[in-house]
């Protein structure tokens, strides 16, 4: 379908790819992938016709079309509805019923015999070509994206851009190209839409590049992994998982072969050195040196996963309760966001707020950082300080300090090698620390901001889709901060790879309640698919419920009777509760009394008291454990 060969594309003096070369079969779903920089949106640029190679060629068969949803189309404007925005996929089509409508209004005006073979004509065409579902379909690609049915006639200026985005990326989908190219598309999708796309694009009939840092998504839709890496194009034939395994396998054949090189030109050059005044010895020296010339050099292995040690230091450690909530209301108008609402967070809590956009997780994260007004009451916990992160932090960045006067500013009196040392973590070396904060890219200016809330001190993160603009190795670095930071966090976030690898809790916001589950990401959707498979189950009994006429009585359901063991476990989970229950309350009084300075200003009684309270600390532990277990 497309092929590339010998492709080289330089800026300036710097290749992006040096005889790269490619071929898209027409089947194949491939992950485009690279770190930030290396030329991924170039390639795609150069594939649609937007850019041109330096050298080499990229040729396609006539019946080839391609669709390119890229970052550009964010500033798309028109005053039209955003259904019909996306039904212009299907233009020729809908010139067709224009035609229609023509012939139909003269022959109401004006009738003549002829007419009617013309619009059966232009009729069947219409049918043929699907016309008449045309709009059933556009509807329902914009309600699987995120959209309400209310919204499909509102027009498009009056959504953001990242909505903006997902009604190209229907309009693309309708489309149908036989190449679908889609750039950094789960950027402005929300969990629901990425799991509809993800399950589109399984069955999609053409081919895809995808350019994505969302490594779930590469697994769910790719067939293939095309790495852009040292100026060329590394193909492997299975999806990211696979990609993995496999480039570590390669890497530790070419670390072999670089190894073995090196050594063997070492031996040359030794030769060379030893014999090169000899006169005997000039026609076997200028052979070996003839051959160095000529070597195909190997290169060394790049390590990219890079293993980062955060030294977070907080002021003072919040107490056992960060944050209480009770009776959360808030509303925008008449939509109603939460009523009633309980948010509790706990010391060492790592929480990922998840779901569908519009369902309030920014807000909530506002209303816990004290920046967004709201009913009921939100107490904050002993010495808990604060630091939030969200994409409006990028725009606070001031553009004439260089990286390390903007990381000074945040006043933690770290010297400029520690701070060059937080840069370094964060894939900023040498003389990008010099770098003005104004000629960064949207990536970098994320990393600047994330260093930043990092390096503040606080024992309580609130995170607004940290990981938008960041690459996988920078991602990568993310969670081992994360994993590393013994504070409390909240974090709101789409990444379900990086969800599962931070989050020990999951909060999502439902029928205006704030619900969690006590545990890991993969925990949740396991039990997430068990509680939908009950409700699948309980359907068709409704449904013949609903079917019985009014005057016939339903068979009375006997409760299932609880056996032996159930009993006994049910049991031992009350008297645990109970038992949890008063060790709260206890452990709860004993910091509030060592926290009293005339306590803890008396060593002995500070001692005393701090062994009772590790004591039943370690008991409560230990018990919670075993509750959740047997819960």
């Amino acid at each position: 379908m497309i092929s590339i060969n010998n492709l080289s594309y330089f800026l300036g003096d710097r290749a992006l790819f040096d005889n790269a070369s490619l071929f898209i079969d027409k089947k194949d779903r491939i992950g485009l992938i690279g770190l930030n920089g290396t030329g991924k949106s170039t390639l795609l640029k150069m594939i649609i016709g937007e850019d041109e190679p330096t050298s080499g060629e990229i040729s396609k068969s006539n019946s080839t079309t391609i669709g390119f949803l890229n970052q550009d189309l964010l500033s798309y404007e028109s005053d039209e509805s955003i259904l019909h925005v996306a039904m212009k996929a299907f233009e020729s089509t809908l010139k067709i019923q224009d035609q229609m409508n023509e012939v139909i209004k003269e022959m109401e005006e004006n009738y003549r015999d002829e007419l009617v073979p013309k619009l059966t004509k232009l009729q069947e065409r219409f049918e043929a070509e699907d016309g008449y579902i045309l709009q059933a379909r556009a509807e329902e690609i914009l309600e699987g994206i995120g959209f309400i049915t209310a919204d499909l006639t509102r027009p498009l200026h009056e959504f953001s851009g990242g909505w903006r985005m997902r009604v190209m990326l229907a309009k693309l989908l309708l489309e149908k190209p036989s190449l679908l190219m889609l750039d950094e598309p789960t950027n402005h999708l929300d969990l629901p839409s990425i799991q509809w796309i993800e399950s589109y694009l399984q069955s999609y009939e053409g081919a895809c590049i995808i350019v994505s840092h969302d490594r779930q998504f590469l697994n769910a839709t790719t067939n293939k992994i095309v790495e852009v890496y040292s100026r060329n194009l590394n193909v492997y034939k299975g999806n990211y998982d696979f990609y993995e395994q496999e480039k570590e396998l390669r890497n530790e054949l070419q670390q072999n072969a670089f190894e073995n090189q090196q050594q063997k030109i070492k031996q040359t050059e030794q030769f060379i050195t030893r014999f090169r005044a000899k006169s005997t010895k000039a026609r076997q020296v200028q052979s070996k040196v003839k051959m160095l010339d000529k070597i195909d050099r190997v290169e060394a292995v790049v390590d990219e996963n890079m293993k980062v040690n955060f030294k977070f230091n907080f002021k003072t450690k919040s107490g056992r309760h960060v944050k209480r909530g009770e009776h959360l209301s808030k509303s925008y108008g008449d939509l109603s966001i939460l009523h009633n609402a309980v948010a509790h967070i706990e010391r060492g809590d790592k929480i990922a707020l998840i779901g569908a956009n519009g369902k309030g997780k920014s807000t909530m994260l506002r209303m816990i950082a004290g920046t967004e007004p709201f009913e009921g009451k939100i107490d904050s916990g002993h010495n808990v300080i604060t630091s939030f992160y969200a994409q409006h932090q990028l725009e606070a960045l001031h553009v004439a300090n260089d990286l390390i006067q903007e990381l000074m500013q945040e006043g933690t009196g770290k010297s400029e090698q520690e701070l060059r040392s937080v840069l370094g973590c964060f894939l900023f070396s040498d003389d990008d620390v010099f770098k003005k904060i104004k000629v960064l890219s949207g990536g970098e200016k994320s990393r600047v901001a994330l260093a930043k809330t990092l390096i503040s001190e606080a024992n309580f993160l609130l995170l607004d889709e940290p990981t938008n603009h960041l690459d996988m190795l920078s991602v990568s670095i993310l969670v081992q901060a994360l994993q590393q930071y013994e504070g409390t966090f909240l974090v709101v976030s789409h990444d379900r790879y990086f969800i599962s690898q931070v989050a020990n809790k999951i909060w999502w916001i439902e029928n205006q309640e704030l619900k969690e589950y006590p545990g890991t990401y993969e925990e949740y959707t396991w039990w997430m698919s068990q509680r939908e498979e009950k409700k699948e189950h309980t359907k068709p009994e409704k449904q013949a419920d609903r079917s019985v006429g009014k005057k016939q009585k339903k068979p009375k359901q006997e409760k299932p009777k609880e056996n032996a063991h159930d009993q006994k476990r049910k049991k031992e989970l009350e008297k645990l509760e109970s038992r949890i229950a008063v060790l709260e309350g206890e452990v709860a009084k004993l910091e509030e009394e060592m926290s009293d300075s005339s306590v803890y200003q008396d060593a002995e009684t500070f001692r005393v008291l701090n062994e009772i309270y590790q004591t039943k600390k370690s008991e409560l532990d230990r018990l919670m454990t075993r509750w959740e277990k047997m819960a």
